[in-house]
């Protein structure tokens, strides 16, 4: 069964470079030592934000390897930081606190993003976490992503009904040409469904909601490689290199999207001692106008780690 449509995404979101601006607006002076800026207050320096490589053409590359949520590098490469209010899960519940980049020897490049959200069973102890990109500027071609999916919670009782999820999205619900390209992993299941289950889901209105879909029943936890290829009027699902789903007709992507990484909880379904669920991605990449196999996508990644390189970014701006 295909999941209901969530909660209007009207949503407030905070580009975590602030203290840079503010610090070069103040004309913070450089610590010579680091190369860095020092903050202020006389805090550890930041590094330097790096203006965009070049790369092949049509290309998004991401290995996330930033120092943390308040490196400029993050806003400078494109990504923000879901705060505010709104929904899907928790209203009101997003925050930056989640969001962190520590090393992991099981990355490809040594280090992954880690959304964390985290949970005592009542809306003011629960937290969720979002990181998506800015521009708008996605649209047909193939988006992949390795990430690690948590079956369990790190810390605290199981039994959540958390969704770890890797989509691309139009930004306004209310957007004539509505596109969403979904992977959803729900390990508990949720809205009345029993759990794991992975759902693939292409949307073509949000409200009322117009979508397609396919179910795995399956347990997920650990690395994945997910594969969304929108080209030539259909859209393509693929996990591990195994084709799950395929969508056409009006259920293909329409017009410029963002993409999205998300950890959330659908509900509170019982209070006790602190939950903490991780979801980790390792890698994020996307070809525009471009069907590319999971394996050539593997190869192309492979590639980029090879060569040292951390980020590209050449898809040309809408």
């Amino acid at each position: 069964m295909s999941l209901p449509r969530r909660t209007s995404r009207r949503r407030a979101w905070t580009a975590l470079a602030l203290p840079a601006v503010l610090c070069a607006l103040a004309a913070c002076s450089a610590d010579p030592s680091t190369g860095g800026s020092a903050d202020a207050a006389g805090g550890a320096p930041t590094r330097e934000a790096t203006p965009t490589p070049t790369g092949p053409p049509g290309t998004l590359f991401d290995d996330f390897d930033y120092t943390g949520a308040d490196d400029p590098s993050l806003a400078a490469n494109g990504w923000e930081i879901r705060t505010g209010g709104g929904g899907p899960g928790v209203r009101d519940t997003w925050s930056a606190d989640g969001a962190a980049f520590p090393s992991d020897a099981a990355a490809q490049g040594g280090k992954v993003l880690r959304l964390r959200s985290s949970t005592d069973g009542t809306a003011q102890g629960t937290t969720q976490t979002e990181v998506q990109t800015t521009g708008r500027k996605f649209l047909n071609g193939t988006y992949a992503a390795r990430i690690h999916l948590s079956d369990r919670p790190t810390s605290g009782r199981n039994g959540d009904h958390v969704v770890q999820t890797f989509f691309p999205i139009s930004s306004s619900d209310s957007s004539e040409n509505y596109s969403e390209l979904d992977f959803e992993y729900l390990p508990n299941g949720g809205w009345g469904s029993v759990g794991p289950r992975l759902d693939n889901v292409s949307w073509y209105k949000a409200d009322p909601p117009d979508r397609v879909h396919k179910t795995q029943k399956r347990r997920l936890g650990g690395w994945h490689t997910m594969v969304i290829t929108a080209m030539d009027g259909k859209v393509v699902y693929s996990l591990d290199g195994e084709k799950l789903f395929t969508s056409s007709g009006k259920y293909v992507a329409r017009e410029q999207m963002d993409i999205h990484f998300s950890n959330w909880l659908i509900d509170l379904p019982f209070t006790s001692d602190r939950r903490i669920w991780d979801m980790k991605v390792d890698w994020v990449y996307h070809k525009a106008d471009e069907a590319v196999t999971p394996a050539d996508v593997q190869r192309t990644v492979d590639d980029f780690h090879a060569e040292g390189t951390t980020h590209v970014d050449t898809i040309p701006k809408p």
